[in-house]
């Protein structure tokens, strides 16, 4: 490829924020959930670059030919690649993407296609316009993809904070992470959080029924604790990790763990999942998966007596969707009292209506 911003280009980042930003310009945008993609063409060649660098081409066939037809000639585009199932964002769909089958990977491609959300504007032409402000590249990027057809799309934006604001309570049950903030006179600045993003956190307390040790150490340090809710038929399912401890907080953790694995696997109920070619339902907390890539995944179990209060963003398929954090141990709750009752359900708000998808 000959154009004026090359691959690789590490896209620009958002640091975390507890509110959106009052004062100042602003254009705010919703906070898309999928795969982060900046998308390079030059004349017949496409290139989908991911978030760390990485080719995405051939885990997303079914975005070429589009983007061929839709893309100007010489251009370079930040975006996000998502799949929209039943009104709402479906990220699970998203990851069965990352499989080394070819063949599997183009029956998922026609049968859930998936979609491009652009959302800033890098290069066009011979122009680099990365020294740009941001609202002349977003001028720009809606006036070359205003013609646009499913499955390109250019992401909703406002400079009103009450749109925003109204974008972040509403949007969330259709799998919208939040509402991104960036500076309207802001350059890109590849690899740096000077974006600001706003995303949703509640509590959630949890069986904690296992752990991991973590990959330094030899075992003597504590890598993430697995979390566990009852369902409505009194199962406890496995529905994310906590993590995020000091180095200190780790070896603490092994010691106050210690007498909770003593005997834990006589009664776990997650105890078929330690038999090799168990049939056991759900999904299993340890084990290889092809998306591991090779990390090691397998668990120690923890008599289920213990409660842990953990915050998190959103559930999805009956699994927090991002890494939960520590908050307290909660030693005056039940285990059994964990149910999938106490979180909050938003209603999805379907994408068609919101954005066109």
């Amino acid at each position: 490829m000959q154009l004026p911003v090359n691959p690789p280009v590490l896209p620009m980042l958002a640091k975390r924020v507890s509110e959106l930003p009052t004062t100042g310009e602003w254009i705010f945008e919703p906070k898309w959930d999928g795969f982060r993609a900046v998308i390079f063409r030059d004349g017949k060649e496409v290139f989908i670059q991911s978030r760390d660098g990485k080719p995405l081409n051939r885990y997303f066939p079914e975005l070429i030919d589009p983007l061929l037809k839709q893309l100007p000639a010489r251009c370079v585009l930040d975006g996000e690649i998502v799949i929209a199932q039943d009104g709402a964002l479906d990220f699970d769909a998203l990851q069965l993407r990352l499989h080394p089958a070819a063949s599997r990977v183009k029956m998922l491609s026609e049968q859930i296609p998936s979609s491009v959300v652009f959302f800033d504007l890098l290069a066009h032409g011979a122009r680099d316009f990365r020294d740009e402000p941001f609202e002349q590249r977003r001028e720009k990027l809606q006036s070359m993809l205003a013609k646009a057809k499913p499955p390109i799309h250019v992401t909703p934006a406002t400079t009103d904070f009450d749109t925003a604001s109204d974008w972040f309570r509403r949007f969330e049950g259709a799998g919208l992470d939040g509402v991104v903030a960036k500076a309207a006179s802001g350059v890109y600045e590849s690899n740096k959080r000077v974006m600001l993003k706003v995303k949703h956190e509640r509590d959630c307390d949890c069986v904690v029924a296992g752990f991991r040790w973590h990959k330094r150490g030899e075992r003597t340090r504590l890598g993430s604790l697995l979390l566990g809710l009852f369902d409505d038929d009194g199962r406890l399912q496995h529905v994310g990790v906590c993590a995020s401890f000091t180095d200190q907080k780790r070896v603490e953790l092994v010691k106050f763990l210690a007498p909770y694995r003593k005997n834990a696997l006589a009664n776990h109920p997650w105890k078929e999942w330690a038999v090799p070619g168990s049939a056991m339902e759900g999904r299993m907390p340890g084990g290889h998966s092809r998306w591991s890539q090779g990390k090691d995944l397998s668990w120690e179990p923890l008599r289920p007596e213990l409660v842990v209060e953990v915050a998190y963003e959103h559930m999805q398929s009956g699994r927090f969707r991002h890494m939960s954090q520590f908050r307290r141990w909660r030693p005056d709750k039940k285990p059994e009292d964990c149910t999938f009752e106490q979180l909050e359900v938003v209603p999805p708000h379907e994408l068609e209506t919101i954005f066109g998808l």
